[in-house]
C-alpha cells in the first residue's frame, strides 16, 4: 500500500505572523509535524506544500521529505484546503511516478498531537472500511445546550437544535468539535470529494490537550505550555 502524507503550510497566516515556522521551544512549529509523520513509519512519501520558499526551506532542513510550492491561485485568504491538497497529491504522484492508494493530512498547526494519534487513526479508518476520516475531540459546548445565536430578529436562539424533545443536557446527544489534526482519504474518493463528510467518515477521537489548533497568539501560548510540560 501507498501511502502519502501532505502536510500543507501557507505563508499569510494573519493570527500569528509566519506561524508555520515560529519557534516553538527552540524548534520551527512545522518541524513538530514532520518529526511525527516520519516517526509514526507509515509513510511512502511526506511532501510539505506552501506559497512561501521560506517555509519550504525550513522544511527542508529535515532530510527525508517532498515540497511542492503551491500556486497562488490556491493561497489566497479564502482558498479552500481540498483543492490545495488534491493539488499536491497530483504533482507528487506525477513526480514519483506512482499512484497512492491513501492520503493522510497533517494540519501543522496542530503539533501536540502524538505519533500514536496518527497510527491509530490509520487503524481505524482502515478497520472500518471508511472513505475517510477526521479527529476532533468532545466538545465543550454542546447545540443544544449552550451555543446560541441571534435571528433574524435580533434574538438569542439556541444553534442547530434538531430535537425539541430534548430537555437535558445528560440526554442530549454526544457532540465532537473538528480538531483540524488529522484527515485521511482513500485517494480516489479525495480526488473526487468536495466535502469532508460523506457518508462513511469515520471519526477518530482525540482528547483536548492534544487538540489545540494554533490560531492565535493565545493559542500558541497554550500549546508552547502543555509543550513544555509534556517534555518535562
Amino acid at each position: 500500500m501507498k501511502i502519502l502524507c501532505t502536510i500543507l503550510a501557507r505563508g499569510g497566516s494573519k493570527g500569528v505572523k509566519n506561524k508555520n515556522i515560529k519557534s516553538i521551544l527552540g524548534k520551527p512549529l512545522i518541524h513538530y509535524t514532520i518529526e511525527q509523520a516520519i516517526a509514526s513509519g507509515l509513510f511512502t512519501h511526506i511532501v510539505v506544500n506552501s506559497d512561501s520558499e521560506e517555509i519550504l526551506n525550513v522544511a527542508s532542513e529535515i532530510n527525508g521529505i517532498d515540497t511542492v510550492i503551491r500556486p497562488s491561485e490556491l493561497a489566497t485568504d479564502t482558498s479552500a484546503k481540498l483543492p490545495a491538497i488534491i493539488y499536491t497529491v497530483n504533482e507528487m504522484e506525477n513526480r514519483h511516478n506512482t499512484v497512492y492508494d491513501i492520503v493522510v493530512d497533517l494540519d501543522c498547526t496542530s503539533p501536540l498531537r502524538d505519533v500514536e494519534d496518527i497510527k491509530n487513526a490509520f487503524d481505524s479508518f482502515a478497520s472500518n472500511g471508511n472513505l475517510n476520516l477526521i479527529t476532533a475531540m468532545p466538545a465543550r459546548r454542546s447545540p443544544y445546550f449552550n451555543m446560541v445565536k441571534l435571528d433574524e430578529n435580533g434574538s438569542a436562539v439556541l444553534v442547530n437544535r434538531t430535537d425539541s424533545h430534548v430537555v437535558r443536557r445528560q440526554d442530549a446527544p454526544e457532540c465532537f468539535d473538528m480538531n483540524a489534526s488529522i484527515y485521511i482519504w482513500k485517494r480516489d474518493v479525495l480526488l473526487n470529494s468536495t466535502t469532508l463528510f460523506l457518508g462513511n467518515t469515520g471519526l477518530y477521537v482525540m482528547p483536548e490537550e492534544r487538540s489545540i489548533d494554533i490560531d492565535t497568539h493565545l493559542d500558541f501560548e497554550f500549546v508552547e505550555f502543555l509543550l513544555r510540560k509534556k517534555n518535562a
